[in-house]
């Protein structure tokens, strides 16, 4: 007798370090994961919405009619409220057009050179939202992750600010932290937390 067909998600990014996350946290329901670098004819998506949840819905909304399949997608970035919120939704592209991490992490801390310890208060944001093959929202979520913007680089793991965000319960960076602890505590595990337990319950999802 023929296996069923293992359900499967399309994680509407390039970012091979978000799929990894993903990977693991579905891989308990049996669920499997492909990038958009699996699909040739995938479309080029701008992220013109002005929050985090419409960045994501864009993303989720227009891949999964085109490529007729269940999508996710995701947003995150840093929030920082002596910017007044920013970097918020240009995150990745906070210095220039073109940012690197080290970019952005120069341009923060000139930013907020003047700024005491106390008033450095900072929160990561990430928004995941599952659209089905007809485009349509089923799954939408946020997780926040509270913190602080400390005022030189700690740690060697992560990527973007994660070397200046500090979660000061633990007295350590993102970048300091371990897989384990941060897969717990991050913004991304918290928004996944949610979406995994809504995601059992969406009609239609998986094989027929």
């Amino acid at each position: 007798m023929a296996q069923p067909e293992q359900p499967e998600l399309v994680l509407g990014t390039r970012n091979a370090k978000k799929r990894l996350e993903l990977e693991r946290l579905l891989a308990p329901l049996g669920i499997s994961v492909r990038t958009l670098d699996a699909f040739p004819n995938a479309l080029h998506v701008a992220e013109t919405g002005a929050t985090f949840a419409e960045n994501a819905a864009l993303k989720a909304t227009l891949q999964a009619r085109h490529l007729r399949r269940w999508v996710v997608g995701e947003d995150s970035g840093l929030c920082v409220a002596a910017l007044s919120c920013a970097p918020g939704v240009l995150s990745a592209r906070f210095s220039d057009p073109g940012a690197t991490d080290a970019r952005n992490n120069e341009k923060l801390l000139e930013l907020l050179r003047h700024v005491p310890p106390e008033d450095r208060q900072a929160w990561y944001v990430c928004h995941v939202t599952l659209a089905n093959p007809n485009g349509e929202i089923v799954i939408d979520c946020e997780g926040e992750c509270q913190g602080r913007i400390i005022t030189a680089y700690r740690g060697r793991g992560g990527f973007g600010y994660d070397p200046l965000f500090e979660i000061p319960e633990y007295h350590q960076t993102f970048a300091e932290l371990g897989l384990a602890v941060k897969s717990m505590i991050s913004h991304r595990a918290r928004a996944m937390r949610i979406f995994l337990g809504q995601l059992v319950h969406v009609s239609g999802f998986g094989p027929a």
